[in-house]
């Protein structure tokens, strides 16, 4: 069962430190604890610990305090005995328009043909006439995919398969990378167990035995980069979503040696002058691959994804891609449009 969630949890990772904003949440908070009393989901948690659980979410991604208290809000009109005129009078217009716009959004249904899917793609995104709606409504999704395993075995299929096929590309177009990967890799054994048990064997041993190695790469790369004059970086490494590794594969003829991006280390630095600073370091430190440089900064992807990649051998023989970003470039990989709404 999922933690339960105080209104506390949600507004420690609120950006803002203005009292009416914490005091809107708290009043949203309070106010759907009240309307959705009795309720529980199919875990036998308080309906309640799902919405505070969007919220917390929305807030870390950085959605400012009228977005956060729509999450609270958002199943309110559609669940419960509240009116929509009671809802408007309690909250305003603009959270009654976030909550109205993601009960509109709910009744979209999937039905399973690829021409169809493209049409309730532009559909969802026509009907969000505000970002933010679209933003609460994957938010919500992403929290319902954690708690997949208890809904019904029935349901299960239907609600990872439109995941991967409704959710999972408009995450992509908005450029939303970490949600997009944790969709896909939450729906993938649910859609494709076998290929997902495939995938899982194949790595797991990968993993184990290079998770020492990374660190010590990790390490030696922050060593390298201090001793070269660049001080205000921070670094993290990651493996390769299954999901993503599986499509690749697909293309790979399921050959592991021929996945040269399945290990990364990423370098987050302060301007677009250090990156090209730290490119020239790392292929000093360690031999890059011929043909295996991808500028993204100067050449951005069409979601508008930025990142210098370039693949080295380290002296411990693994197969490495470095990326290579500033701050605002990160964040933008990670969260895309959702980390420009505030602006």
């Amino acid at each position: 069962m999922a933690e339960s969630i105080k209104v506390d949890k949600i507004l420690e990772k609120l950006s803002t430190t203005n009292s009416a904003d914490k005091e809107l949440v708290i009043r949203a908070f309070e106010f759907a604890k009240k309307a959705h009393e009795g309720q529980v989901r199919y875990s036998g948690e308080p309906y309640v610990n799902h919405l505070a659980h969007v919220a917390r979410m929305l807030a870390e991604i950085g959605m400012e305090a009228h977005t956060v208290a729509a999450g609270l809000l958002h199943d309110t009109i559609e669940d419960t005995n509240v009116t929509s005129e009671e809802l408007q009078k309690e909250f305003g217009d603009e959270i009654f328009f976030l909550v109205q716009g993601v009960t509109k959004l709910g009744s979209v249904r999937y039905y399973g043909s690829d021409r169809h899917n493209e049409s309730l793609r532009k559909l969802f995104v026509a009907t969000s006439q505000d970002i933010r709606v679209l933003i609460i409504k994957l938010i919500d999704r992403l929290h319902n995919m954690q708690t997949l395993q208890y809904v019904p075995k029935e349901k299960q299929l239907r609600i990872a398969r439109e995941t991967l096929e409704i959710y999972v590309p408009v995450t992509h177009r908005l450029g939303m990378g970490r949600i997009r990967k944790e969709l896909e890799d939450l729906a993938f054994p649910y859609v494709y167990p076998d290929e997902y048990t495939k995938v899982f064997n194949l790595t797991r041993h990968i993993i184990k035995k290079s998770e020492e190695d990374l660190e010590k790469s990790r390490k030696s790369l922050q060593k390298k980069l201090a001793e070269s004059g660049i001080l205000n970086f921070h670094t993290s490494f990651r493996s390769k979503g299954t999901y993503s590794l599986y499509q690749k594969l697909k293309r790979r003829e399921w050959d592991m040696d021929k996945v040269y991006d399945f290990l990364a280390i990423r370098i987050v630095v302060s301007s677009i002058e250090e990156c090209y600073r730290v490119l020239g370091i790392v292929h000093e430190h360690w031999r890059p691959l011929p043909k295996r440089v991808k500028d993204y900064i100067a050449f951005p992807k069409p979601n508008g994804y930025q990142s210098l990649h370039t693949t080295v051998i380290t002296p411990h023989r693994n197969i490495l891609e470095i990326q290579i970003r500033t701050e605002a470039m990160h964040r933008d990989a990670e969260y895309g449009i959702a980390s420009h709404v505030m602006y």
